[in-house]
């Protein structure tokens, strides 16, 4: 038997969770190092899985097959195909740069003998949903999805709810009710989107007679499986649904700005960079590939929902005063260009919507990352609070600049390369749409640079003119983020060799060609 990667992949991080979670109260330092060391392993087995996967090969690589509950036919069944591989690789690249971050941010107020253990609990806790999240990039059994689909909340809930935003804390007397009050919003819609998608999975098995992802679709491929036009559709939204709360999608998002806004920072990366990119992976995966018709049948609706997400996420961006909710809302505008390149079912839509689930992943971490270096200094979260901060901290501005250039889809740096593709692949299936859809650029541009306006430029503010710039291990966790935005930019090749034969699969799952131009014969 060959060694099972994907599983050793997913198992370290979990087993370091474990070992993390054990280091005696006092060994706070140990643990933080512990955690960061299993997060840097798991990232050297995610290089030997992209090293050991072959863009031209097998739709499904490495891939592992074994019995878990027979009676009701239920698998341990994993392969990793292009798009997955590209999500796998963002998640083990970014969980070093979230230990990192939030390296401090657990510690206890003061020093106490307690034996509760807040730091190990935090760090074991963010290894725990890596463990979940790669798995569920490379499940190829539905149930085994759902319950990794599922699971994941558990831990981000603890994160959410008992890991705090201490500029807000120090701020305000409601801060831990907020805190809950976010964490449990966050839990009740994702259960809710999760157990109608376990209707849907049931009632998979018992149309499909298998759990199997690629023995349904080679049932339905070579006809032995048919399902009703109607059972198919409602199986279609009973899946889209669950999807479509994780993404978040218009209107179906308000968890999101609550969440990001009362996490730690870094936990507010995990959410949008990670574990919200499962929601739109998914719907690659599973509903296009086990509900072709219905997917189709679906486009239109789908379609309006993610330029309202599109125009609606731009706009309230513009208007906030809060700087992590100014880019919760960013990110649901963001998330609205992926769900329309997935649905404009054009590989340059496809191909676009998913390296804009790895470049979004990337610049937001940048900029959210140095946005929460900049409110550890300050204290505070409101836009209001700064001004002038780049003629006292320099770096800081700078990487915070390049961040929010990433995050508007500037030329040269990555996320531009991706929302290209998506209005390419929109603007030659559904030309409105991708009218509609650069409106949301435009917004973007504006969003971003009053942002760094305010904060950054004009007279310093009171409060600012002793803050200290960017230190050794803050450079060590923006720095190399920033040089991704900008090496992708430029060469996005390892990524779009990779992406592009799944997306062809995912063509032909729906049994769709790229529009041809229409060009006039000369005269």
């Amino acid at each position: 038997m060959s060694f099972p990667l994907l599983t050793a992949t997913a198992a370290l991080p979990a087993i370091g969770a474990i070992a993390t979670a054990a280091v005696p109260a006092a060994r706070r330092t140990a643990a933080k190092w512990l955690a960061l060391v299993v997060a840097l392993a798991t990232l050297v087995l995610a290089g030997i899985v992209f090293a050991r996967f072959e863009p031209g090969g097998d739709r499904y690589q490495l891939t592992e097959s074994h019995a878990w509950i027979k009676d009701f036919g239920v698998r341990y069944e994993l392969g990793v195909d292009g798009i997955g591989m590209a999500l796998l690789g963002l998640t083990a690249l970014l969980i070093p740069f979230v230990i990192l971050a939030g390296w401090h941010d657990a510690d206890p107020h003061e020093e106490t003998t307690s034996r509760w253990r807040p730091t190990q609990g935090f760090f074991a806790l963010i290894l725990m949903v890596e463990a979940m999240v790669i798995l569920s990039f490379v499940a190829t059994d539905v149930f085994l999805f759902y319950i990794l689909f599922e699971a994941m909340l558990i831990p981000m809930y603890f994160l959410i709810g008992g890991f705090g935003d201490r500029a807000h804390a120090g701020t305000d007397e409601n801060a831990a009710a907020q805190r809950s009050y976010a964490a449990v919003k966050f839990l009740l819609y994702n259960l809710a989107g999760g157990l109608i998608m376990l209707a849907a999975v049931i009632g998979l098995y018992v149309v499909a007679g298998s759990f199997s992802l690629s023995e349904i679709a080679e049932a339905r491929a070579d006809g032995s499986l048919e399902m009703a036009t109607s059972t198919e559709r409602w199986l279609f939204l009973g899946f889209f649904f669950a999807f479509a709360v994780k993404a978040p999608l218009w209107p179906l998002h308000t968890w999101l700005p609550n969440a990001m806004g009362e996490a730690t920072t870094p936990v507010a990366v995990l959410i949008t960079a990670v574990v919200d990119k499962v929601g739109t992976f998914a719907m690659l995966r599973f509903c296009l590939q086990l509900f072709p018709e219905a997917s189709k049948w679906a486009t239109p609706v789908v379609i309006v929902l993610a330029l309202i997400s599109i125009i609606y996420g731009a706009l309230l961006a513009v208007g906030q005063r809060d700087i992590k909710r100014l880019i919760a809302y960013a990110s649901i505008s963001h998330f609205g260009f992926i769900v329309l390149g997935i649905f404009a079912m054009t590989s340059q839509g496809q191909s676009g919507a998913t390296l804009y689930m790895v470049n979004h992943g990337l610049s937001t971490a940048a900029l959210m990352l140095v946005a929460g270096f900049l409110i550890t200094r300050r204290g505070s979260r409101l836009i209001a609070d700064y001004g002038g901060v780049q003629k006292v901290a320099p770096v800081l501005a700078g990487t915070f600049l390049i961040g929010g250039l990433a995050t508007l889809s500037l030329p040269g740096l990555a996320p531009f390369v991706s929302e290209f593709l998506v209005l390419v692949g929109a603007f030659s299936a559904y030309p409105v749409a991708g009218i509609i859809a650069t409106v949301g650029i435009v917004l973007a541009a504006l969003y971003v640079l009053v942002l760094y306006q305010r904060t950054m430029t004009g007279p310093v503010r009171e409060g600012i003119g002793g803050m200290p710039d960017l230190k050794v291990r803050e450079l060590a966790v923006a720095l190399p983020l920033i040089a991704l935005l900008i090496f992708l930019g430029v060469f996005p090749k390892p990524l779009t060799e990779v992406v592009n034969p799944a997306v062809q699969h995912t063509m032909h799952d729906v049994q769709k060609k790229d529009p041809q131009p229409e060009v006039e014969a000369a005269k």
